[in-house]
């Protein structure tokens, strides 16, 4: 077995990049989710370490004096922070020429040559699902004999060997929560909309949806729900609150948990047994009797795709939602005490300034408790992707999706709205929504209860104010070019 390090690599200040980011960008609240996707091989691969560098804080000279131990990295990359990665390769290349060095994650899935040629100092990459892939280069298999993997052979030739079947049985993979005990400190990562402490980790893989702009179905998890055991994720639990007694909260973050309805009650149903607060994605369709079964077995709060306020936008990225329904699930939820935080994409085909404004105003009558809104961003490997690049709505100098500070572009624009438009549209959502005297009264009565929360509120507003500053230059840097 191969001395092997699994590696975050640091990149820009604050970047939330890690397999667990829906969009690989920093925050407009700093926030970081688990390295899920890389712990998820490590716990394959014994006596192997997980460095997650942007949360922990460990800089690239930190891990020059640490490789010196190890065979095999084996890092984690994403389309916007491809370049300072191979900038990290090339510097633990340097340090240790022979370190046999490979890449996963959605960019290297669906772009195994385009990335090899781009980065000389990487041997290899892993394709689609990688877990085994993964363990048997580090069991020291030759290279020629592992399905799922792109590499480079000793005269620089580039090789695609067969694909990996796809995992059917989920209970085979190890608990991941060994690897966070190992190697992270939980305090760590924080997200605004979650209760802290909080533990992430997936029961399955895979979404029904068809949703033209999201990442992971298209590029690794697949659009069949393959799901661990009810007991299989309950067993993890246990061992989780046992080894992390300060987490105040566990997240699901399968691309939508109530995929499975029947599946979500069971799971709902033990979590109750043990106590635990807890929080999950979701679709804007779960019935009122689910959604009663988990508030009354620990739910606190959903993670919600609306994407936006436009039916005619929803068919066009094929999200399968109509917004008398979401109407509905949220007032249920808001009837049974279950938080929404709410999630918004400007830019998306089929956006004028008339529907940004229909967004907005659906935004307050549904009235998430927090919400997201993100610039449409088409990574390589989804159908939006395919679509701006054959209909001109993607320039070539918007296509790393973040700006030199790792901060989000707008990077699609359309023949009647254009990329500063998109971009403004952001700063006018997030102002009207929270800038209203209700939802600021809802805030500050949070904050009065809860001396925790009133610090961390403080804090993630000058993070907001910081950041609606550092758009105000962005605007001011692309009006003087």
């Amino acid at each position: 077995m191969m001395k092997t390090l699994f590696l975050h690599p640091p990149s820009f200040q604050g970047f939330d990049g890690g397999a667990g980011a829906r969009y690989q960008a920093r925050r407009e609240i700093r926030s970081f989710w688990y390295p899920t996707w890389l712990a998820q091989p490590a716990a394959l691969v014994p006596g192997s370490k997980l460095i997650d560098a942007p949360p922990a804080g460990i800089t690239l000279e930190t891990i020059l004096r640490e490789v010196h131990h190890y065979d095999l990295v084996v890092m984690h990359t994403s389309t916007p922070s491809f370049a300072a990665d191979i900038r990290v390769a090339e510097a633990l290349k340097n340090a240790k020429p022979s370190l046999l060095i490979g890449l996963v994650g959605a960019k290297v899935a669906v772009q195994p040559e385009e990335s090899l040629r781009a980065a000389e100092v990487v041997d290899w990459v892993a394709r689609n699902e990688f877990d085994f892939t993964v363990k048997e280069v580090a069991e020291g298999r030759p290279l020629s004999e592992i399905a799922g993997l792109s590499w480079r052979d000793k005269n620089g030739k580039i090789i695609h060997n067969e694909e990996r079947e796809i995992l059917e049985n989920m209970d085979a993979l190890p608990f991941v929560t060994e690897v966070y005990k190992r190697d992270l400190k939980v305090e760590n990562y924080f997200i605004g909309y979650l209760k802290h402490p909080y533990l992430s980790l997936y029961t399955g893989r895979g979404c029904k949806s068809r949703c033209t702009f999201c990442l992971w179905p298209q590029t690794i998890g697949g659009h069949r729900y393959r799901v661990r055991s009810v007991g299989h994720v309950i067993e993890e639990i246990r061992l989780a609150k046992s080894y992390f007694p300060q987490v105040k909260e566990f997240f699901f973050d399968d691309d939508t948990f109530t995929d499975n309805l029947p599946r979500a009650e069971a799971i709902a149903r033990e979590l109750g047994k043990l106590g635990v607060t807890w929080s999950c994605n979701a679709k804007a369709n779960v019935p009122r009797e689910t959604l009663k079964v988990l508030k009354d077995n620990g739910l606190r709060l959903l993670l919600v795709g609306y994407e936006t306020g436009n039916q005619k936008i929803l068919h066009n990225i094929k999200k399968g939602m109509r917004i008398e329904v979401a109407k509905r699930f949220s007032k249920d939820c808001h009837d049974l005490g279950i938080r929404i935080h709410g999630t918004f994409i400007l830019g998306l085909p089929g956006e004028t300034r008339e529907t940004i404004e229909e967004t907005i105003r659906f935004a307050i009558e549904v009235n998430p408790h927090t919400l997201q809104v993100s610039l449409a961003a088409p990574y390589p490997g989804t159908a939006l992707y395919q679509q701006a690049v054959e209909n001109g709505w993607l320039d070539a100098e918007h296509a790393e999706l973040v700006d030199e500070h790792g901060i989000q572009i707008a990077p699609l624009h359309y023949p009647h709205l254009s990329h500063t438009e998109i971009f403004d549209g952001v700063e006018e959502f997030y102002r009207r929504f929270y800038f209203r005297a209700s939802k600021i009264a809802a805030i500050v009565g949070e904050m009065a209860t809860s001396p925790q929360m009133l610090v961390r509120r403080l804090r993630e507003g000058r993070e907001f104010f910081q950041f609606l500053r550092e758009r105000q230059e962005q605007k001011a840097v692309a009006k003087s070019a």
